[in-house]
């Protein structure tokens, strides 16, 4: 039938004329099941739906007793997409994952951190109340930041995205000088209580880089004989690094009686 191959379709018609021409005496157990569940009979596939990015935020509108919830939808432009690519699932997208871009690109080092990686149901939500950043049992990091940025994204009145991540920021800031403080100040009782600390990882680095910088000062003096040498060599004139003659002294001079 044209570019169409039905074969599949017409499986359990192939397999009883198979049996009713004596090729197979049984019949698989799988006939009665195509029988009562057939195989699509539509040709045709639909486009996927295209999902819209929904916002919660709180409207504040002046003369209003108490604000309200609205939730807005984020249009998103249609490009037009290639006949291979035209049914292919559509991307989910949440509006914390530009938050999170937003937040690591400005604060790389905070993916350089060691983590605890612990599968979860992904509601974390239920056991979190963020609002506040510092939760208990949870380990603060750049995620805390975007679920906080969220939280006043959602809950307060007529605040702006800017407003909320400067706001999620300067807490996240706050409770990072709160945590060295208290690292340091741990230090400096251990210290004096006896406790013996090797080199921080400061003294290590530096001590690595003045170990590279003696390696490269000597290899440069090399390279600079190297090249003295070959500069000497074309000019013609007497080597630069041989050692200069002896000079005579008056004694010398004098033959003898």
């Amino acid at each position: 039938m044209g570019k169409y191959n039905l074969t599949a379709l017409r499986v359990r018609q192939t397999v009883l004329q198979s049996q009713a021409a004596g090729k197979f005496s049984k019949l698989p157990d799988w006939v009665d099941v195509v029988r009562d569940i057939p195989p699509a009979q539509v040709l045709v596939r639909d486009r996927p739906q295209q999902h819209q990015l929904v916002r919660q935020r709180m409207n504040a509108p002046p003369g209003a007793s108490r604000p309200q919830v609205i939730f807005e939808v984020q249009e998103k432009r249609t490009k037009p997409k290639k006949t291979s690519r035209m049914f292919q699932p559509v991307q989910i997208k949440y509006e914390e994952d530009q938050l999170r871009s937003e937040f690591f690109r400005d604060h790389p080092w905070e993916l350089a951190r060691p983590r605890i990686l612990i599968e979860s149901s992904g509601k974390d939500f239920e056991h979190f109340d963020w609002s506040r950043l510092q939760q208990p049992g949870k380990r603060l990091d750049g995620e805390s930041v975007v679920q906080r940025q969220l939280w006043l994204l959602n809950n307060v009145p007529n605040i702006s995205k800017s407003a909320a991540y400067d706001t999620a920021r300067r807490e996240f800031y706050r409770l990072r000088l709160q945590e060295d403080i208290e690292r340091r100040v741990a230090a400096e009782e251990a210290e004096a209580t006896g406790a013996t600390f090797g080199p921080t990882r400061l003294e290590i680095g530096m001590e690595l880089e003045n170990k590279e910088y003696d390696l490269w000062k000597e290899w440069a003096k090399m390279e600079a004989a190297v090249l003295d040498q070959r500069a000497a060599s074309f000019a013609g004139a007497p080597d630069a690094h041989a050692p200069a003659p002896a000079e005579k002294t008056e004694e010398e001079f004098i033959p003898a009686a």
